[in-house]
């Protein structure tokens, strides 16, 4: 049985970063310095980086991936290395193998057994639940 590149690329994608169309794909052999948007959509990177990343979309950062500088996204997986600080505003999730050396900034967070983290983790504050007072009874 034939297998499509499409196919190919979609096993590699983790299940649980939503329903994303893979937009870009930079495996290994390729070495970026500078700024990547990136507008919409999931963006795998198996490579290195150096500079920033600035994505509306999710973020996959395979095991062969080393980033080097700061991240902005809606999601971002981890299974390489990343050296800066990251700010997810849904969530980020460190992989068994993934290693992140900088702060976090992000409303949720999953580290795998064997995922590794040194530094700070921002996360905003909960929202207070909506109650309403009940008036107090008149003696």
């Amino acid at each position: 049985m034939a297998f499509t590149f499409r196919d190919l690329l979609r096993r590699r994608q983790p299940d649980n970063l939503g329903d994303q169309e893979l937009v870009g794909l930079l495996e290994p052999g390729v070495v970026f310095d500078g700024r990547m948007n990136i507008s919409s959509g999931m963006v795998r990177l198996n490579t290195h980086l150096k500079g920033e990343i600035r994505s509306e979309g999710v973020l996959v950062l395979a095991e062969l991936c080393e980033v080097e500088g700061e991240i902005h996204s809606r999601l971002v997986s981890v299974a390489g290395k990343v050296k800066g600080a990251i700010h997810a505003a849904e969530k980020i999730e460190i992989k068994a193998h993934g290693v992140v050396l900088g702060d976090i900034y992000t409303a949720a967070l999953i580290v795998e057994p064997g995922g590794y983290f040194d530094g700070q983790c921002h996360m905003p504050a909960p929202e207070p639940a909506n109650q309403v007072a009940e008036p107090a009874e008149k003696k």
